[in-house]
């Protein structure tokens, strides 16, 4: 897995997406980090400190390609803005849904 800044994995993103439109998919993945990358310690040893602030694990997957990036507590609000401007330009493609009216409903209105 590729650890990117947030610039760089939205840019990636795009060139995963753009790959996944015709065949497959792409999954995102958010998670709660701390910054540990130790797993937690047995009984009788000195636990993990806690952290200050949490940070934001963000996963992209398609296929063989894996990618994430770490985005801080004070990059929040511009990276969820560089992430809603990638999936406003990306949803091109879904269809709309056509409601099916009942008989039932159509018989009363």
């Amino acid at each position: 897995m590729v650890l990117l800044d947030n610039s760089n994995f939205i840019l990636r993103l795009e060139k995963i997406a753009n790959a996944a439109k015709k065949d497959s998919s792409f999954t995102l993945t958010f998670k709660r980090y701390d910054g540990h990358d130790k797993p937690v310690p047995r009984a009788g040893r000195p636990p993990l400190p806690k952290p200050e602030t949490y940070m934001c694990l963000i996963r992209a997957q398609s296929k063989s390609q894996k990618i994430s990036t770490v985005v801080r507590q004070e990059d929040v609000p511009t990276m969820m803005g560089m992430y809603s401007q990638f999936m406003k330009s990306k949803m091109d493609g879904l269809k709309r849904v056509k409601k099916v009216k009942s008989k039932a409903k159509a018989t009363k209105g």
